[in-house]
């Protein structure tokens, strides 16, 4: 695919697509190797890996395409079943995260249950009356 493609084409793409296609074609690759490789097909010095490899990794680490793999090769997410990318850390957190959201939900039906209307709340005060101290030591 790559191969068949002009540098003209190739130079219109980002630096994170052509990766995409390296690693679709190749598989797993480094940050170095896959890098290495679009400077190679782009024709570009060598100078420009050394001055753009840290922003290319920064780039490729946002992009929800690929996932950072144990060994440090980066691989497509799409080639990984979603049980593969879940560890046992993230699935304490999911719980955690179920947990505190059913906590929340029975709080909140809780406030419900035992919530008043405004309007029940002045029916209840409609009788209040509000003394001052005066009025207090008078009554005493």
């Amino acid at each position: 695919m790559l191969k068949n493609m002009s540098k003209e084409e190739l130079e219109t793409m980002s630096y994170n697509d052509i990766a995409y296609m390296l690693i679709k074609e190749k598989g797993k690759m480094t940050t170095a190797d896959l890098f290495k490789a679009i400077v190679e097909l782009l024709g570009m010095p060598k100078s420009i890996y050394e001055k753009k490899i840290g922003n290319f990794y920064t780039s490729i680490t946002k992009d929800q395409r690929f996932l950072l793999l144990e060994d440090s090769n980066w691989d497509l997410k799409e080639n990984h079943k979603v049980a593969d990318l879940i560890d046992k850390e993230d699935l304490e957190d999911v719980e955690d995260v179920e947990e505190y959201e059913e906590e929340e939900e029975q709080v909140e039906d809780f406030i419900d249950e035992t919530s008043t209307d405004d309007e029940d709340i002045n029916d209840e005060l409609k009788d209040l009356v509000i003394l001052t101290e005066d009025e207090l030591e008078q009554e005493e």
